[in-house]
């Protein structure tokens, strides 16, 4: 044998190695569809995080300090007064801060220093918002940093809507391959690729009602929703 004949004959069986696994590969490879399902579900709030501020100033580290633990000691007073568990208040976001003032001149001087101290409160008796509202800021507080409503126990809400998810990503690959002529196979992959909460109610007014003594707030709905990615095989 010639050492072309020879080379050639090399060259095709080296060839037939490399495209003969590729080949197989490509025979093993199922039909698949891949969807993703959406699951909402509507609750209606059954608590409440606020976030108080108490903001004091004065011309001393000391002073400004003082005040402010004494305007958080009345804060504090005031929720035990209407009925807030000590378990469900937490203070955070403590700092102290220099104050400046602008002259004339455009330049800043030191005018003295400004402490600052955060409470949160869990509220679980929504009809009470608006009186522990009212008392916090009558009686210390000076700002308010936040208000969100929540579900206490989300697990149930959760599940529901993640049902909802799978059933949503089942429907829609039920229209797709009916459509497509072919059937559904088995599943082959599931993913959960994110839950979120929709937009929580906030506090519908501010104003404070003088007869009532409370805050008029609006709890609402809030949505809780849940994702699902999934993959089935393909049949004929």
């Amino acid at each position: 044998m010639t050492n072309f004949k020879r080379n050639f004959m090399v060259a095709v069986s080296v060839a037939m190695l490399t495209v003969a696994p590729a080949l197989a590969c490509a025979e093993g490879v199922q039909p698949q569809i891949t969807v993703t399902g959406v699951g909402a579900v509507s609750v209606t709030p059954d608590m409440a995080r606020i976030t108080l501020g108490v903001v004091q100033q004065a011309e001393t580290a000391a002073a400004a300090m003082d005040a402010m633990s004494e305007a958080m000691r009345g804060v504090l007073a005031k929720l035990a007064e209407v009925g807030v568990d000590p378990k469900h208040i937490q203070t955070s976001n403590l700092r102290l801060d220099q104050t400046y003032e602008n002259s004339s001149m455009g330049t800043a001087t030191p005018s003295g220093y400004a402490a600052y101290a955060d409470v949160q409160v869990q509220v679980y008796d929504l009809e009470k918002l608006g009186v522990i509202l009212d008392a916090a800021v009558r009686d210390g507080a000076n700002q308010m940093n936040g208000l969100q409503f929540d579900v206490a126990d989300r697990a149930p809400v959760m599940t529901a809507a993640r049902q909802a998810a799978v059933a949503d990503a089942r429907a829609k690959a039920e229209v797709y391959t009916e459509a497509a002529g072919v059937t559904l196979g088995p599943i082959l992959m599931m993913s959960e690729s994110g839950a979120h909460v929709g937009p929580m109610p906030m506090m519908a007014e501010m104003a404070f009602d003088s007869g009532a003594r409370s805050v008029p707030v609006s709890a609402g709905e809030m949505t809780i929703a849940a994702n699902i990615t999934m993959v089935w095989g393909l049949g004929e």
